[in-house]
């Protein structure tokens, strides 16, 4: 079993910056980070790999969002940037612990999630 805390998110202005943290209790292969707007279905917003640091975006935030971890922490971190209103949503953690994976974007393919922050953008 893996804990995951997030945190980091809270209420900014359009066009302003956020860094989230999500800490996991143990080590991970894949950490991930979606987001759910009100009222709207769960989305990948980005993954990071434990090897070489490979990542992926959504379209959505190409360009504004850059991903990193610290594996001797165990600490993965997304630092938003230009955020606008439609990013307003509830972040989630999650990570993959199999040493084999297919799309880092479909949320079946995580192991573990955290409890969620909120990120409000306010126009």
């Amino acid at each position: 079993q893996v804990q995951l805390v997030e945190s980091g998110g809270g209420l900014v202005q359009a066009g302003g910056s956020l860094r989230l943290s999500c800490e996991a209790s143990g080590r991970t292969y894949v950490m991930g980070w979606f987001r759910q707007p009100p009222g709207k279905e769960r989305e990948f917003v980005a993954a990071i790999s434990n090897v070489g640091g490979t990542t992926n975006f959504a379209d959505s935030v190409k360009g504004r969002f850059t991903i990193s971890r610290d594996n001797a922490k165990n600490t993965m971190y997304l630092y938003m940037n230009s955020l606008k209103p439609e990013d307003t949503a509830a972040y989630y953690c999650a990570v993959i612990m199999k040493t084999i994976w297919f799309d880092v974007r479909r949320s079946s393919e995580y192991d573990y999630w955290g409890q969620g922050t909120q990120v409000t953008v306010s126009s």
